[in-house]
């Protein structure tokens, strides 16, 4: 048995909220984990639409019925461990493409942030590494580096991009284990950063995105 390859085109979808990306003073966009839908995800981020940011919230291509026997519960997903690389390199391509639509020549009237959530933080923690795209803030929320991400290579792609990661105390995900984990690469590799802290789970908490908005 033989494995083979075929890129194929695929119809992506994105959601949107506040101005236009030519007109508002920031881009954020947001990517979400696993097993949500973009629309849904993109509720979270109403306290930040002030009429000056521009928040986009792309949906990953794997969509799936979330639990067995329903049909009434839909997910999507980033990618999983098969054909894993494939995956990777097709989203890659995907964000890129949505970031030239967006952006569209806006970066000097945008301060471009790019936040990952849970999946999505792996996400968008290699798309910044390994894409095109620039991001003068990077929002890693309950989830972490990715262990096989090359630092040493994002390093040099990371060096006008404020890092962040977001930690709820109460996160099942991101123990103190796993964030120390990846405080100390971060800091092997040269790579600044901070640690925002909150009383919490895996969630996004409203006055808590407020704050790193900030």
């Amino acid at each position: 048995m033989t494995e083979h390859h075929l890129s194929v085109r695929r119809t992506a979808r994105y959601f949107t909220l506040g101005p236009a990306a030519a007109t508002a003073g920031e881009v954020w966009i947001v990517l979400h984990g696993y097993g949500q839908l973009a629309a849904r995800f993109l509720r979270h981020f109403a306290p930040l639409d002030d009429g000056a940011r521009c928040i986009v919230a792309p949906e990953g291509l794997s969509r799936f019925y979330a639990e067995a026997g329903r049909h009434d519960k839909i997910g999507a997903s980033w990618m999983t461990r098969e054909d894993r690389l494939a995956e990777i390199d097709d989203y890659i391509r995907y964000l890129d493409a949505l970031y030239d639509e967006v952006i569209r020549g806006a970066e000097a009237a945008a301060r471009v942030t790019v936040l990952g959530f849970s999946q999505g933080t792996a996400t968008a923690a290699r798309w910044l590494a390994h894409g095109k795209a620039r991001a003068g803030r990077l929002i890693l929320w309950g989830g972490e580096v990715p262990p096989d991400l090359d630092l040493a290579a994002a390093r040099d792609r990371w060096q006008k991009t404020d890092v962040a990661l977001v930690v709820g105390s109460e996160d099942p995900f991101i123990t103190s284990k796993v964030l120390a984990r990846d405080e100390q690469r971060l800091r092997e590799h040269g790579i600044s950063f901070r640690v925002e802290r909150f009383d919490g789970g895996h969630e996004i908490v409203p006055d808590v995105l407020e704050r790193v908005a900030k």
